[in-house]
């Protein structure tokens, strides 16, 4: 059972669920499908199913430096450190410190919104 709580609703008690909020608004995560698999001990884990990356055209590039780090990049172009994923998403990458290791390398600037 999720964990709840009772609660009078005037018309009867009623357990309301308590779903936690797995990612913040605006998260890349936030529209992907949720899911509830249940453990050996009968507990209900909820999950998110996967991520499938969505064309993400690139309107400009940027030629990494030394020193580089994708949230300083996101906070240059889209003025929010947190949107660095929109990088990794048009670059097709997984893990963001391998976009800016290699001091030369050209990577895909996205526009800032979908």
């Amino acid at each position: 059972m999720r964990p709840g709580f009772m609660m009078d609703l005037g018309c009867g008690y009623f357990l309301l669920e308590v779903v936690p909020i797995m990612f913040f608004k605006g998260s890349r995560y936030e529209r992907v499908e949720s899911n509830i698999i249940k453990d050996s001990e009968g507990r209900e884990v909820l999950y998110k199913k996967v991520r499938f990356i969505a064309d993400t055209p690139a309107d400009r590039s940027h030629t990494v430096i030394q020193g580089d780090r994708l949230d300083n990049l996101a906070y240059r172009y889209f003025r929010d450190p947190e949107r660095f994923w929109r990088i990794c998403d048009a670059n097709l990458d997984l893990w963001p410190q391998n976009l800016v290791k290699d001091p030369g390398k050209k990577i895909l600037i996205p526009p800032s919104e979908d």
